[in-house]
């Protein structure tokens, strides 16, 4: 067997040769601008920059309405607040999303009901939904998540049932359209995040999206210590969770890309789609809902089937991957045992709730999200889908070249195994 053939797990030549994307990209315009913000020493409180932005942002998102915030964890708590969440109120969230999710309800006082996903798309499953509102439910938060949005239709037919606010976890999804509206202009607000990872980033910040001239007012004084958009005393507790200029000037930089960006991604992930469509095996990418019209890929959604894998586990598997070149990762852990989110520590707002009125997550087992989680969900990040389609098809080499070679792989880490266990 010749190198290039040999698995790169037991001595071959990895199939991946090039490099992805770096992440974050810039260009000249930010620099200019951040010297001239630095040099005119309005750094914060409603720069130009910042309004500028928040303008081009909701123009972007396609809502009536945006305003930045100093992450994209504060920005789901002031929007649910702004929303009309009060403390006692339960929230519905997805069992399957980044901590910060559950974290933002928490903070104001509500009861997080965690509830499945899709199998599919890693998404709330609105079934699950609606079989979890109460007369308590005042507010769902539907996360578009990784790759895939949720069933828009579903979730906003069941809450204009029932009488819910939703408010959209957009940090995965800057410019996804669903029927060619856009994310984050869905459904009540819509909550981002610009962490550095972010298909739209300055690092930390985050910004919330509505319709509604009254969430907005609302949200604008819970950030911003009070004021209203007028900068008169709102009535409204205030925190203080303002963006900077600098981080603006990023973000207005970023949002002239990020069209492109956008385009350039969604044919990588339907190369790669397509690629792996066509070698068959264990890895396949999540099927596009035909309702999506735009997907903005903060990582594109992939299939693990341990049944095709031919004894390999989804470790395994990512090890003969990563030997090769092509770095995959898996979902978040479960919100309710992410050791990022203890829910029983001192520090938890959980423990000082009455027992009999909060979900027991100690025990609690969603299947859907214990599986993917576990054993069959994969990611893949946006930067990788950025690189050039040479790099793209070999990615799609590197699964074919593992997926020709299970039994080989498996063997030789069976004996690796039992070499370690002997010495």
């Amino acid at each position: 067997m010749s190198s290039a053939a040999k698995p790169a797990l037991t001595g071959g030549t990895p199939a991946v040769s090039l490099s992805h994307s770096p992440w974050p990209i810039t260009g000249e315009q930010e620099v200019q601008w951040m010297e001239e913000v630095v040099r005119g020493g309005k750094w914060s409180w409603l720069g130009p920059h910042e309004e500028a932005f928040c303008r081009e942002f909701a123009a972007f998102i396609g809502s009536e309405y945006a305003l930045g915030l100093s992450n994209g964890t504060v920005t789901i708590q002031c929007a649910l607040q702004a929303a009309g969440v009060e403390p006692g109120d339960e929230v519905i969230v997805p069992g399957l999303t980044w901590v910060a999710t559950a974290q933002a309800a928490l903070d104001i006082g509500a009861h997080v009901v965690l509830v499945d996903i899709d199998p599919e798309t890693y998404c709330i499953d609105p079934q699950a939904l609606e079989a979890a509102i109460t007369p308590r439910t005042r507010a769902v938060v539907p996360v578009h998540l990784y790759g895939c949005m949720c069933d828009m239709d579903a979730v906003t037919e069941i809450a204009g049932r029932h009488g819910l606010k939703i408010v959209e976890d957009v940090a995965h999804q800057h410019g996804s359209r669903w029927r060619d509206r856009g994310a984050g202009a869905i459904g009540d607000a819509g909550s981002f995040s610009f962490q550095q990872s972010k298909v739209l980033t300055s690092g930390e910040g985050g910004a919330i999206t509505c319709n509604d001239e009254e969430i907005y007012n609302i949200a604008f004084s819970l950030k911003q210590v009070g004021w209203s958009p007028q900068m008169q005393p709102a009535g409204h507790y205030g925190h203080n969770y303002r963006i900077t200029e600098m981080q603006c000037v990023l973000l207005r930089g970023g949002l002239t890309r990020i069209e492109e960006q956008t385009a350039i991604r969604e044919q990588s992930a339907l190369t790669l789609s397509e690629g792996l469509a066509r070698i068959g095996g264990p890895l396949r990418a999540a099927a596009r809902d035909p309702r999506v019209t735009r997907q903005a890929y903060y990582a594109m959604t992939l299939h693990f089937d341990p049944a095709l894998a031919e004894g390999l586990t989804r470790s395994q598997y990512f090890a003969a991957l990563a030997a090769e070149g092509l770095g995959l990762g898996a979902p978040y852990a479960p919100v309710y045992r992410n050791g990022l989110l203890n829910l029983y520590d001192r520090t938890s707002p959980v423990p000082y709730r009455d027992s009999a009125a909060v979900q027991d997550y100690a025990n609690l087992k969603l299947p859907v999200v214990e599986r993917v989680c576990d054993q069959t969900g994969v990611v893949l990040m946006h930067n990788h889908l950025l690189a050039e389609p040479a790099y793209i098809d070999q990615l799609v080499q590197a699964v074919d070249k593992v997926n020709g070679s299970l039994a080989q792989i498996g063997r030789h880490l069976a004996a690796t195994e039992a070499a370690a266990t002997t010495t």
